[in-house]
């Protein structure tokens, strides 16, 4: 037992006296002074206008409104549209009346493509690496111990926490009966003679489609072309192939046991008296009474948008619709050619070194 308090780290003489000759009475007492931040000028004329705008509001006179009927207008459609909608019938005829037996019959030919040399090659290194973790010996691994370390919150985090409770007591306590009852207004938007425009190509270009004779197009065959390696490229393989079997062929047998050494340090001074500020913080806070705070109300100020505000929303809302009413048909289908970069200079040197 006394061999294992030897052992054990020492704290200084100076520290030592300081911590044991601490009494609470030494501290100085000290007290909250709230302020409180009365509105401005500017703020109380604000808050006229604004009960002047509601008052107006709540006391307007509806029966000096006129009663006023709504005219729904048909748009006849045109000659374009009219050409458009039979062309649209016939294309509809034309394949619900095709014959089938004028079909011929064609085989389909599937092409199996080969791996590369660079496919093989990294298929053997992720088996190699498999087979490594797979026959890994467990007994060589040491028993560690995992030490928890319990952060104290900081001032501004107990702040924001406060904040974040009121901020909940007030929305759970908050009374549905001051809300007013509101209607929403739907605004249908009349197309501009640029969509319209838009749309009548769309409907000749869809039409154009419909009508293209494909007799005209040609047959054509795909040739495929294997590029081979350069002189570059199979020494670099070479030398791959090289590094992988010294890795395979390495002899653990060489290799010299090691031990880790775990080191504790003291904590410094400054440690201590941060760890004991936060102490006598949390102890005032557990003591401090609730009866010495004073009663407040609050004052729920509701700001009304701007035109310019109004102008933006108006924007949002129309880009909005734009983009819900996009026709996605006409838009060109694209095909992507991936392409494999052969690896630099710089690169091979650090497959080398690696």
């Amino acid at each position: 037992m006394s061999a294992d308090l030897k052992k054990l780290p020492k704290v200084d003489d100076a520290l030592k006296n300081q911590l044991e000759g601490f009494t609470p009475e030494k501290l100085k007492r000290a007290t909250t002074a709230e302020k409180t931040a009365l509105p401005t000028k500017e703020d109380v004329e604000k808050e006229k206008q604004e009960l002047q705008h509601l008052k107006a509001v709540e006391g307007f006179n509806a029966a000096n409104l006129k009663h006023a009927q709504t005219q729904e207008k048909v748009v006849l459609p045109n000659q374009e549209d009219i050409e458009t909608e039979r062309t649209h019938q016939n294309l509809i005829k034309g394949v619900t009346g095709f014959d089938k037996s004028t079909m011929r019959h064609a085989e389909t030919q599937e092409k199996v493509a080969l791996p590369a040399k660079e496919d093989i090659q990294t298929e053997k290194t992720h088996q190699s690496i498999f087979q490594g973790v797979q026959g890994f010996d467990k007994t060589n691994m040491r028993h560690t111990e995992t030490q928890e370390k319990v952060a104290l919150p900081a001032k501004e985090d107990i702040e924001s926490e406060r904040r974040h409770l009121k901020l909940r007591e007030g929305v759970e306590k908050f009374d549905r009966s001051t809300m007013r009852p509101t209607e929403t207004s739907e605004k249908c938007s009349l197309p501009t003679p640029t969509d319209i425009e838009t749309e009548r190509r769309h409907l000749k270009l869809v039409a154009g489609v419909e009508k293209f004779d494909k007799s005209t197009m040609r047959p054509t065959e795909t040739s495929e072309k294997c590029s081979l390696p350069t002189p570059t490229d199979i020494e670099t393989e070479r030398r791959h192939l090289k590094l992988v079997a010294g890795v395979e062929k390495f002899d653990r047998s060489t290799m010299r046991p090691t031990e880790t050494s775990e080191k504790c340090s003291l904590p410094t001074p400054q440690d201590i008296e941060t760890e004991r500020t936060h102490q006598s913080l949390f102890q005032g806070l557990e003591k401090f009474d609730k009866l010495s705070m004073k009663s407040t109300d609050t004052v729920e100020k509701i700001v009304l948008p701007t035109t310019e505000d109004i102008k933006t929303e108006k924007e949002q809302q129309a880009l909005r619709a734009g983009i819900e009413g996009f026709d996605a048909s006409v838009l060109k289908k694209t095909e992507t050619q991936e392409k494999n970069p052969l690896p630099t200079k710089e690169e091979i040197e650090q497959e080398k070194k690696a």
